[in-house]
């Protein structure tokens, strides 16, 4: 199934029935499953089987969501969690531990931001906040021998900063560090991370994998091309782990790392996907290709109106010619920038709210990525836990209103910001 490409692993992958089975994966509505003997359930828990025995570690409809992700990403293993926050926590506790660090991108989802600068310090896992257009060389100053993670995003949310994927794979590779990306914007259709080097894809599901802003969940998948064996940064890979009978993860032949996070933090933390959230989103990805096709064509469009549009101060928006990160986009994005961008209002938050409580199609929504257009203003809502100067670094000012361009008619969504920003 991974020959094929991905307008038909969009479709296709991570199910197939047998005969007289249901054409589309079925709910398995169920905590626990059946079995006739002993043996069979004891292999399940020492990971000698791959068969499910009880939800909170894997469940058949999940699985089928994973595969289809897997597949789409290029990777050898996936894990459906219940957001995309337990995503990026699960994949962190899965490699670092208190005393260790962490790098991160300060341009990313304020929710993260939080995640790595303020949660897990108090879990004793340090936080090194790098901006992601610096130097290879500063940034590779804030590496040290506890350092376990770098954690960055393709498209930031909200400051459209595209990420140089091979500069920061070239970092990692180089300390045998682990680099994870969240791939939420950009999606496998528009860009494939593990191509220029990243090791672990993050996704929050619910954005354009589902594409109906119907099912909370996230994605963990493992690209299988990080190797663990005898590296000395993660001992805890190469050491036994006594819950399972010595079993040493970097021994396995493959998906070490969706292993071992599946076998510890699914296990002890349980923050998995649920089955019916797993077939919403199985059956929304269908459609995945066709729709980033329409929001990155969308996008562009309003991009370029606001872009001239006398009350805007700037857009950020890949597609334009004069944006910063415009080749960066070409490299790693070059079928379509997405549906996300930001522009800056000539004025204050006050004028930003003027603006969008004008708007009659577009609505205001804590959440981007779906189908629908919907608008929101960061500094005020995702991003207000923030301070001015975090804000500052997170690329948020005051007047920055965040655009997520659905797939409704193009010239519905122009006319609509253009009578809103006709009231300000």
């Amino acid at each position: 199934m991974n020959n094929y490409r991905k307008e038909t692993l969009c479709v296709q992958a991570g199910y197939k029935p047998k005969t007289g089975e249901s054409r589309i994966p079925p709910i398995a509505q169920s905590t626990t499953f059946f079995y006739g003997d002993t043996q069979s359930m004891a292999d399940c828990f020492d990971l000698k089987s791959a068969d499910f025995f009880y939800s909170r570690l894997a469940n058949p409809t999940v699985a089928a969501f994973e595969g289809k992700v897997a597949a789409l990403e290029g990777g050898v293993a996936a894990i459906g969690c219940a957001s995309g926050m337990s995503a990026t926590t699960l994949t962190t506790f899965t490699l670092a531990g208190a005393g260790d660090n962490v790098l991160c991108s300060q341009a990313v989802y304020g929710g993260t931001f939080n995640l790595f600068g303020t949660t897990l310090p108090k879990l004793g896992i340090e936080c090194r906040f790098f901006d992601p257009d610096d130097s290879e060389e500063n940034i590779e100053r804030l590496i040290d021998g506890k350092t376990k993670l770098i954690f960055t995003e393709t498209i930031a949310n909200p400051s459209i900063v595209v990420l140089d994927i091979e500069k920061i794979s070239r970092i990692a590779a180089k300390h045998g560090i682990v680099h994870a990306v969240d791939n939420t914007l950009a999606t496998p259709v528009l860009c494939r991370p593990k191509e220029f080097g990243a090791n672990i894809i993050i996704h929050s599901s619910s954005k354009y994998l589902d594409g109906h802003a119907a099912a909370l969940g996230g994605v963990i998948v493992d690209l299988g091309n990080f190797v663990f064996k005898g590296n000395p940064r993660y001992s805890s890979f190469n050491e036994p782990d006594e819950s399972y009978h010595g079993l040493v993860f970097a021994d396995l032949p493959s998906a070490q790392f969706a292993t071992k996070c599946r076998a510890q933090m699914i296990r002890d933390i349980g923050a998995i996907m649920s089955p019916e959230n797993a077939f919403l989103s199985y059956i929304g990805s269908d459609t995945l290709a066709l729709r980033m096709e329409r929001h990155s064509k969308n996008a562009a469009a309003v991009a370029e109106y606001l872009d001239k549009h006398p009350k805007t101060e700037k857009v950020l928006h890949p597609s334009l010619a004069g944006n910063k990160y415009h080749a960066l986009a070409q490299k790693y994005l070059p079928e379509g920038q997405g549906g996300m961008l930001s522009f800056l209002i000539k004025g204050t938050s006050a004028d930003c709210a003027r603006f969008m409580e004008s708007l009659k199609l577009i609505t205001q929504e804590t959440h981007v990525a779906d189908v629908r257009s919907c608008v929101l203003h960061p500094a005020s809502t995702t991003h207000r836990q923030l301070s001015e100067e975090d804000l500052k670094k997170a690329g948020v000012p005051q007047n920055l209103v965040r655009l997520s361009v659905g797939i409704e008619n193009i010239e519905d969504i122009i006319s609509d910001l253009d009578q809103a920003l006709a009231k300000i």
